[in-house]
């Protein structure tokens, strides 16, 4: 009979958290020959091919002066922005005419700062915003955030989560206008954005999209026992600005057949496919069940989301958590709970029809076993990801069967499993990237903000590498009209 995931699974917790590192180790070289023929094609790391990983990779507190990065990747700048687990998401405007980067802090107080990179080598943070009655507040608060331009204007979107028995439970995100930065005394709350009321909990993630219609659309995951049925909320933020009853709602994206009450959707992606000229949103979860799944939805009309493909039950899957295609949308990269490798998903069998549900990936990579992996950026043909104990990992998928990795350095500088048996997200959370030079920032929950360089990634255009020009940067001012995929 044909193992499982669940064959190699620990009864009590359904995960990897009790098993020993070697378990680990062996169940999923296990299933690199169940999936995909070998464990060759699972890593490129092993044994007898580690990599650019130092050979204590995985312990960074034991790394010896000098030895926390491959020598391709260049520190510019640290903030310790202090506290145990305390920071969450980063996001960096991508016009080098305004040099900002936000991060959002969590626990009391919550909120977040800016910082300028204006000299990348003196990052230096310009102002920082904590709610009000911060004490009264329960849960983490400050999650997500994304800026947006809409009318020559610019604002900062900080997505809130406090639990009930406090201030703010229904808050979902607060909106600033930060066009006059970096002079902070112009920087204003325009407003404050509900979850719908039948979803409690505010917003986990949210995600900023300049649509095909021009509309600047804010897509939200709703974190409630009810929110496999609310899975993302969307909102027209010049509805919004306006003063809209309903804070610019517009529509919503359920989860296909809810397979879970914990949550909804994860970490969200939307991008435009110019190929079909559709706007395309990516949608992992949930990310607590078994079946967890991945599925690409048409949202070129958001009162009418359409299902174009989904990935549920694939080989290796447990949970859904990250979710990121590559720029012409063939590919998709996907992190699932535990300690467990990056699957690669080819897409085009679903989206083309041919099969109603894909099961199963063509490659996979992971840098050290026992550790989890979190957010990704795509910027093809790298993936840039911040991954909790494993930091800023860049991986090469010009070969999405076969990737390797081109470059790490280790922000974090814990010990593993640092918030108990399992529990290894601490470390880089938020990661992004400015096209213009190639400039890299991540946030560390508890060691704070970086920002890199890699040798010879001097920006990226999707043109460059024969690719459309899409990616989580937006083109506020002309929209995706832009992301034609380039005449060879």
């Amino acid at each position: 009979m044909m193992a499982t995931l669940r064959d190699v699974q620990c009864p009590p917790c359904g995960g990897f958290g009790h098993l020993t590192a070697f378990a680990r180790r062996s169940a999923w070289a296990a299933l690199a020959v169940i999936v995909l023929g070998g464990p060759a094609d699972l890593i490129a790391q092993n044994p007898s091919n580690p990599g650019p990983h130092p050979p204590n990779a995985g312990v960074p507190q034991n790394m010896p002066p000098g030895m926390r990065g491959s020598s391709n990747i260049q520190v510019l700048s640290h903030i310790p922005l202090g506290g145990f687990t305390r920071v969450t998401d980063v996001e960096i405007e991508q016009e080098p005419s305004r040099p900002f980067a936000y991060v959002g802090k969590r626990w009391q107080p919550s909120g977040f700062d800016v910082i300028s990179l204006e000299d990348p080598e003196n990052a230096e943070i310009i102002y920082s915003w904590r709610i009000e009655n911060a004490e009264l507040h329960q849960g983490w608060g400050s999650s997500d955030g994304r800026y947006f331009k809409l009318n020559d204007r610019y604002y900062y979107v900080q997505g809130t989560s406090y639990r009930q028995g406090g201030p703010d439970s229904e808050l979902g995100a607060i909106v600033f206008d930060v066009t006059g930065l970096p002079d902070v005394s112009t920087v204003e709350e325009v407003g404050r954005i509900y979850s719908p009321e039948e979803t409690p909990g505010g917003f986990h993630n949210i995600y900023m999209y300049k649509h095909s219609d021009g509309r600047a659309l804010l897509f939200a995951t709703t974190r409630s026992p009810r929110s496999v049925s609310y899975g993302v909320v969307i909102y027209d933020m010049e509805r919004f600005l306006a003063g809209d009853a309903d804070h610019g709602l517009v529509g919503t994206i359920p989860l296909p057949e809810p397979r879970g009450t914990e949550n909804g959707y994860h970490d969200i992606y939307v991008g435009y496919h110019p190929d079909s000229g559709q706007d395309r949103f990516y949608g992992p979860g949930p990310e607590v069940t078994m079946d967890g799944g991945m599925y690409v939805y048409d949202v070129t009309d958001v009162t009418n989301p359409s299902l174009l493909a989904q990935i549920v039950g694939g080989m290796g899957q447990t949970g859904a958590h990250t979710f990121v295609p590559t720029p012409d949308g063939r590919y998709g990269f996907s992190m699932t709970l535990g300690q467990k490798p990056m699957l690669v998903w080819d897409l085009k069998p679903g989206l083309d029809g041919t099969v109603p549900n894909i099961t199963r990936p063509i490659g996979s990579w992971t840098s050290t076993w026992p550790n989890t992996l979190h957010n990704f950026e795509v910027r093809w043909p790298y993936i840039f990801i911040a991954g909790y104990e494993e930091s800023l990992q860049v991986v090469n998928v010009m070969d999405p069967t076969n990737p390797y990795t081109s470059g790490y350095y280790y922000t974090y500088s814990g010990p593993h499993e640092s918030r108990g048996p399992g529990g290894d997200s601490n470390g880089a959370w938020g990661i992004d990237v400015r096209n213009s030079d190639g400039l890299i920032v991540i946030s560390d929950g508890t060691t704070g903000f970086w920002a890199f360089k890699m040798d010879g990634f001097e920006g990226w255009n999707g043109d460059d590498w024969g690719m459309p020009d899409v990616s989580s940067a937006q083109d506020w001012d002309n929209g995706p009209a832009g992301a034609r995929r380039p005449v060879s």
